[in-house]
């Protein structure tokens, strides 16, 4: 088999983090805590579908925002906000969905899918998700827990025979033994001790690189890690890295299907996700959002979809970033794990096993969760998400909030207490998180009950 010519999803999204990783983490550590002042100054990547984008009777009802307990007034903010970096060139284009009590209440679409032909972004707009496709693998791996073929506390090893008996860098060409072995808890809390291979990383980054780990199929991931040392004991550190990617290569294995074929069958028809896979089809072609850069006096094209990377199906099915989706399918997602697993009557979890997976499961050494060195004092991580924890800075609703994002600037979080669900999509990089924490406590303040 040949090797992969084009840049993998995982070298796009690390070559998006990096640049603006510290800039990231130092604002997700303090601006968060700004959240009220930046209220008050807002009011001054699939199976390849076959039936179109439409309504049927399982589609999410569509209300005003009052008759949820919304603020159409703060919400005619968001539209100002968003529209306002189109018009400086920020971004290109946008769509903003906010639902709540399991209806749509705002979905706008805002600027261009593409600046050269003029055309306007349609609120089915399809984007790359990056990042947004991990808490979709840790679902599926989460059904395998329930069906009794995975224990989240066991060693991965018993799957991956490659991932046993790792070691630990020690300093330069010095390696100690691992002092337990990575469990399948570990990958989906980023507790494993792998790493993303960053340029501007650590020395296992650099090892990471050196071996070209972003290269070849699943089973090649898998194999490299396997020469390669962790960077941190088991279970001891939160650190970013390629875990939900071997996840998705244990999921393979168990189940006995590729990844594609597990999430379409198991996932994407039973929540109705028609436009949400691995690869963009001939027929989507039209709603698939150029991929942007910013540059010098505006924006540069990055990924067009004619010759997109996505019109082919992948090498290495990136379980940690490969997917496209809209807003209307990823909603659907979040609603499920918002109704505790189920959505129109198709039960994919169990209540307590969403419990589980929104809650923070590191263990108190790796707390408090840190990115790039800065701590996140009000954040944990469950299985596959982000989880905000009891707060001074934040709403009070917000607790429990969890969420992630991905390397394009696309944005989601899900709220239990208000049963609030929110996605922000854009296509820039490398990664920009002004708009949605902007758009965050205003979406806050928008609730009127």
């Amino acid at each position: 088999m040949k090797k992969q010519t084009e840049p993998s999803w995982q070298a796009l999204e690390r070559r998006a983090m990096q640049p603006q990783i510290d800039r990231f983490i130092m604002t997700n550590a303090f601006t968060l805590r700004l959240a009220p002042a930046i209220a008050a100054l807002a009011c001054l990547l699939p199976a390849d579908p076959v039936t179109p984008n439409c309504l049927d009777a399982a589609e999410m009802p569509r209300v005003a925002p009052r008759d949820v307990g919304l603020s159409s007034e703060k919400l005619q903010k968001v539209k100002s906000i968003v529209q306002a970096q189109v018009d400086k060139k920020r971004i290109a284009g946008a769509v903003v969905l906010v639902a709540r009590h399991g209806k749509v209440a705002f979905l706008e679409s805002f600027g261009k899918l593409d600046l050269k032909s003029g055309k306007s972004m349609p609120p089915d707009a399809i984007f790359r998700f990056y990042s947004m496709t991990k808490p979709i693998t840790s679902v599926a791996a989460l059904m395998l827990v329930e069906a009794g073929k995975l224990k989240l506390d066991d060693p991965v090893g018993n799957y991956l025979a490659e991932l046993k008996d790792l070691r630990v860098y020690a300093g330069k060409d010095q390696t100690v033994p691992a002092k337990r072995a990575v469990t399948i808890r570990d990958l989906m809390r980023h507790t494993s001790g792998f790493t993303y291979g960053m340029p501007n990383g650590s020395p296992v980054d650099q090892l990471y690189i050196k071996n070209k780990i972003d290269e070849g199929t699943l089973s090649d991931l898998v194999r490299k890690l396997g020469t390669l040392p962790l960077q941190d004991q088991p279970g001891t550190k939160f650190n970013y890295s390629y875990s939900t990617d071997v996840l998705g290569r244990v999921i393979e294995v168990v189940s006995g299907e590729p990844l594609d074929k597990f999430f379409r069958e198991r996932i994407f028809l039973p929540l109705e996700m028609r436009d949400t896979g691995f690869s963009v089809a001939d027929s989507q072609l039209e709603r698939f959002a150029t991929g942007y850069a910013r540059a010098k006096g505006g924006l540069r094209v990055i990924d067009a979809p004619i010759n997109s990377v996505y019109r082919k199906h992948p090498i290495s099915l990136s379980g940690g970033g490969g997917l496209v989706s809209t807003a209307r399918d990823y909603c659907r997602f979040c609603q499920m794990l918002l109704n505790e697993g189920e959505l129109n009557g198709t039960r994919l979890l169990r209540r307590d096993t969403i419990a589980l997976m929104t809650s923070n499961q590191l263990p108190a050494e790796a707390l408090p969760m840190k990115l790039g060195g800065f701590a996140l004092s009000e954040h944990g991580f469950g299985l596959g998400v982000m989880v905000r924890q009891q707060s001074a800075s934040g709403p009070a609703r917000s607790d429990g909030e969890y969420s992630w994002s991905g390397a394009a600037s696309t944005f989601f979080w899900v709220a239990p207490k208000p049963q609030l669900i929110v996605i922000i999509l854009q296509q820039i990089m490398p990664l920009d998180i002004n708009l949605q924490l902007t758009l965050k406590p205003l979406i806050y303040s928008a609730l009127t009950d």
